[in-house]
């Protein structure tokens, strides 16, 4: 999910929702997605967001209470999907999958002696992204006219690229691999109930007197998605490694370490697979009516879970300063 010892060096401050207003925000929609996702399933009961024949679309309820957030500001998203991961990015998808499948061990257990605390901690923690979750998404941000962007291959990556070239003024997502991808701006905290965090790129490397290639280097060093980092190096001790060897391999060389696929790893961050290939409209004309049939009377999510959110879409869609919304 990111590197998080880049926390340590990124340049980052707590900024008001309402600076935002009037904002084009690329989000990182499998990050996001998971967020509510797993947030709904801990504190909703399940049979709110459960199928006839079983099939859980919880991300419905997730969709319908996190999008309020961005209408009420101003804020349009533009959801950016996954593509195809990377096969350097298999071995942490492997890693994942185990631990879920541990926790899925627990969550039997936990089941079994009706612990329901436990029980709702770990079925959060158990959660994937199915293929009808996927498709559910897609289909509730069509009638509400949310743009969708689908990337090649890291969506991170992708909008990153849409924020570098203008297309965007900033990237949501709570990873700090965005940084690493040269997003030049990076909102964090999206999801949560408070302001969001602003993360600036250009920032972080001018308090470390950097260049984006030898934070990329600082990143390899420390471990990221795509590789292990080399023992012994946290974030400030690799930004002093690279500044006085020059770049990843001077320090590699220095320290008779070895970073697997380093090459390839560098060239994911600073020249990544994304497609000039998109456009999307940033006056939404939102289906509520359409919406509310998909979720409650399509999927047999809970009218009550989710009429609260709709209420709010339909609020900002019509308040003042949403006039350029049609």
């Amino acid at each position: 999910m990111g590197n998080s010892d880049l926390r340590d060096l990124a340049a980052i401050e707590e900024v008001p929702f309402d600076d935002l207003a009037g904002d084009v925000v690329g989000v990182d929609a499998h990050n996001w997605l998971y967020r509510y996702l797993t947030t709904t399933v801990r504190w909703t009961n399940d049979q709110a967001y459960t199928t006839a024949e079983g099939t859980e679309v919880a991300n419905l309820i997730g969709v319908v209470q996190g999008l309020p957030k961005f209408f009420e500001h101003d804020v349009t998203p533009v959801f950016v999907f996954d593509g195809g991961p990377s096969e350097l990015k298999q071995a942490e998808i492997e890693k994942r999958r185990e631990a879920r499948s541990d926790r899925e061990e627990q969550l039997e257990e936990a089941k079994e002696q009706g612990d329901t605390v436990e029980t709702a901690r770990l079925d959060s923690q158990t959660q994937r992204l199915t293929d009808t979750i996927h498709r559910t998404t897609r289909e509730l941000l069509r009638r509400l006219d949310v743009p969708v962007v689908e990337a090649p291959a890291e969506g991170e990556a992708q909008a990153a690229h849409m924020a570098r070239q203008g297309a965007i003024d900033a990237v949501g997502t709570e990873d700090y691999d965005a940084l690493l991808f040269g997003a030049p701006v990076t909102l964090r905290q999206l999801t949560s109930k408070g302001d969001p965090e602003r993360m600036d790129f250009q920032a972080t490397l001018d308090r470390h007197d950097l260049t984006w290639e030898q934070l990329v280097d600082v990143g390899i060093l420390c471990g990221t998605d795509f590789n292990d980092g080399v023992t012994g190096i946290g974030p400030k001790t690799a930004v002093t490694a690279i500044k006085e060897h020059g770049d990843l391999w001077g320090v590699l060389e220095a320290r008779d370490a070895y970073v697997e696929n380093a090459d390839t790893v560098r060239t994911l961050f600073l020249d990544p697979t994304v497609t000039d290939e998109y456009e999307f409209d940033t006056a939404l004309d939102p289906d509520l009516t359409a919406a509310r049939e998909y979720v409650t009377e399509e999927w047999g999510v809970a009218a009550a879970e989710v009429e609260r959110g709709f209420e709010r879409i339909e609020e900002s869609v019509t308040q003042a300063g949403l006039d350029r919304w049609t």
